[in-house]
C-alpha cells in the first residue's frame, strides 16, 4: 500500500548503492544516516547494499554501520548490514558470514568473445576482470587481474597484472574497459550495439570505465535472488542510486530515490529525487518512516 505522495506506507527493505548515496565524498556514512539506518534496523527493516563494489571492499562500509549496545535483541558491536549485492547484481553476499552465495558468471568463451569485441571497439582500452571465490577474501582466488595498461578509476590498485590471454582463462563476473581519455558514455555508445546480448553493459562513473557482466545482470537481477536465497521481503522495496548501474534496480523497486547529483539517467528511472550524498539525502527519505 502506497501512501498519498505515492512511496511506500512502511517499506519491506531498503537498498542502496554505496558510492555517491550511501557514502559521502569523504567515503564515510554520515552520523544522520547511521542513526536512521539504525531506527529502520530496530524496526525490523534490513539495509542491503547493492553495489558495484567486489565483497573485499564491503568491510570499509559495513564498518562504518554497527548494531549498538542497546539493540541486544542483534549482536552489539556486529553490522547492521547482513547481506549486500556486489558486482553490480553478480555477485550475492552475505556479509553476516562472509559467505559468496551466488555468482553469476561470465563463462570463458563468452569472456574471449568479449574481449575480442571490446579490444576491436576500444583499442585504447585497458582490461580487467572481477573474479568471485567462496567468501570476500578467498585464497584461492585471483579476484582481480588487469592487462599492461589498465587504469584504474578508483586508488585502490589491487590487482595482479597478467597477459591478455590470462585475462580470460577463468570465469569472471566482470570485465572492466577503462579508457581514461574517454568519458563512460562514449565508451558505452560504442561498446552497447558491438556488444548486443552478449552481455549486460553498463557504468557507475563517467571517469572512461565500462563493466560488462551476463546478460541480465544488474542490481535488480541481485536483489531478486537475495529474496529467493533468504528470508527477505521485497514486496515494498525503497532503493537510492545514482549512476545508470542503478537503474534497473531504482525502477524495480517499490519507490527509487535518485541523489540530486545523480546522472541524469539515474534521476530519470526515478520516483524522487533526494538529496545529495553530502546533505544526507539517504537518511533525508528514510525519517519519514522511523
Amino acid at each position: 500500500m502506497n501512501r498519498a505522495d505515492g512511496t511506500p506506507a512502511s517499506p519491506s527493505l531498503i537498498a542502496s548503492d554505496v558510492d555517491g548515496t550511501l557514502l559521502d565524498d569523504a567515503n564515510k556514512v554520515s552520523q544522520a544516516t547511521v542513526h536512521a539506518i539504525t531506527d529502520a534496523v530496530r524496526a525490523g527493516v534490513d539495509l542491503v547494499l547493492a553495489t558495484g563494489r567486489p565483497p573485499r571492499w564491503i568491510a570499509e562500509v559495513t564498518d562504518q554501520l554497527v548494531v549498538p549496545d542497546d539493540l541486544v535483541e542483534l549482536r552489539p558491536g556486529a553490522s547492521l548490514v547482513r547481506y549486500a549485492v556486489c558486482a553490480n547484481g553478480a555477485i550475492v553476499y552475505d556479509v553476516e558470514n562472509d559467505r559468496i552465495l551466488h555468482a553469476a558468471q561470465l563463462e570463458v568463451p563468452r569472456l574471449r568473445k568479449l574481449v575480442e569485441i571490446v579490444e576491436q571497439t576500444l583499442p585504447d582500452a585497458g582490461l580487467a576482470a572481477e573474479r568471485a571465490g567462496e567468501s570476500a577474501h578467498d585464497a584461492a582466488t585471483r579476484p582481480f587481474v588487469a592487462t599492461n595498461g589498465y587504469e584504474h578509476a578508483w586508488l585502490n590498485p589491487d590487482h595482479e597484472l597478467v597477459d591478455d590471454a590470462d585475462l580470460s582463462d577463468e570465469p569472471a563476473v566482470k570485465l572492466l574497459a577503462r579508457a581514461p581519455q574517454m568519458r563512460s558514455e562514449e565508451m558505452a555508445e560504442l561498446l552497447v550495439p558491438a556488444v548486443g546480448d552478449l552481455a549486460e553493459v553498463t557504468f557507475s562513473t563517467s571517469n572512461g570505465l565500462i563493466e560488462l557482466s551476463v546478460p541480465q545482470t544488474h542490481k535488480a537481477s541481485g536483489l531478486k535472488r537475495l529474496a529467493e536465497l533468504t528470508d527477505l521481503p521485497t514486496d515494498a522495496v525503497i532503493a537510492f542510486g545514482d549512476m545508470p548501474n542503478d537503474i534497473e534496480m531504482l525502477r524495480w523497486a517499490s519507490h527509487g530515490a535518485a541523489m540530486a547529483h545523480g546522472h541524469p539517467a539515474a534521476i530519470a528511472a526515478a520516483d524522487e529525487v533526494a538529496p545529495t550524498n553530502n546533505d544526507d539525502g539517504v537518511a533525508t527519505v528514510l525519517r519519514r518512516y522511523f
